[in-house]
């Protein structure tokens, strides 16, 4: 049985671990929010992008860029976003879970023989990821890219991935991300981003119905080209904020769950520790009045 000491000491261990993990779920909130500012920042570049495209699709014109060319698939890249740091929950297991899932629907699509390159961001995922290298499955993290990656990386990041697409080293590039709803859910998403499909951007009909006539100057084409990489651009950077505030939402959780085991554990102690001195208590009166009768 502990002793008076050794309970008191676990009591202060233990309180201490109650505010740490207090402070930390504190922390991870208020970054959480900073990143759905950002998101909010960012919707109005994407909306504006989104309404140019869709008046140029209601031009009915040719549009012809090699971004959209879509080509038999045997090299795949799987863009994995995960965090650098520990301490959110089963956040990068999660997503890691539907990687190897993604990986096997490949194959079953496109062959046994096709080639995956999975680029992982985030230490975590790196180290996740190198576990699934083998003979048709590479691993190629980005030097410089990281979970915290601002926008200035995100545009270099983009136009490496481009760069990749149009010189044929990859026939298609999927990105693989936690999607924030709410800091309560947060749920894995995949969006290919390379080849451009035109879903990706008209995710609604109802948009180029809606969108006014313009004249277009120089020529649709043309500007369509210029918007296209605009577009894809924007698409990452929301993808990489949704990730940011989607591992914030995780440690919050995990920092709340891990204070919610600490208080109960913290009432248990202190509970035993009572009973213990009440019972020391007892015991010294117990002895005071045996001598007393003696």
């Amino acid at each position: 049985m502990a002793t008076l000491r050794e309970l008191k000491g676990r009591i202060g261990s233990v309180a201490s671990s109650e505010k740490i993990t207090g402070a930390m779920k504190m922390i991870s909130s208020a970054k959480m929010h900073k990143a759905e500012q950002a998101l909010k920042r960012q919707l109005p570049f994407r909306n504006q992008i989104e309404t140019i495209i869709a008046n140029l699709l209601s031009a009915d014109a040719q549009f012809a860029s090699p971004l959209l060319d879509a080509r038999d698939v045997k090299h795949v890249s799987i863009v994995v976003l995960g965090s650098d740091d520990g301490l959110c929950g089963a956040y990068n297991v999660n997503i890691f879970k539907q990687l190897l899932e993604r990986m096997q629907y490949y194959r079953s699509i496109y062959g046994d023989d096709v080639k995956i390159k999975v680029i992982p961001v985030g230490a975590k995922m790196i180290k996740a990821a190198n576990k699934v290298a083998h003979t048709t499955v590479s691993v190629a993290p980005i030097d410089g890219i990281d979970s915290k990656t601002e926008a200035d990386g995100v545009k270099a990041f983009m136009a490496q991935l481009q760069q990749q697409f149009l010189a044929g080293d990859t026939d298609l590039v999927d990105v693989l991300y936690m999607n924030f709803k709410s800091v309560s859910r947060q749920r894995p998403r995949f969006e290919q981003i390379l080849p451009v499909v035109q879903e990706s951007f008209m995710p609604e009909g109802a948009k180029i119905a809606s969108a006014r006539p313009y004249l277009f100057e120089p020529d649709v084409n043309q500007i369509f080209s210029s918007v296209l990489p605009l577009f894809l651009l924007s698409t990452l950077q929301e993808i990489f904020t949704e990730n940011r505030a989607s591992e914030q939402a995780a440690r919050v959780m995990a920092m709340q769950s891990a204070n919610d085991n600490a208080k109960k554990l913290l009432d248990q102690l202190r509970l035993e520790y009572n009973k213990l001195r009440q019972q020391s208590i007892t015991n010294e009166l117990l002895d005071i009045v045996g001598g007393q009768v003696r």
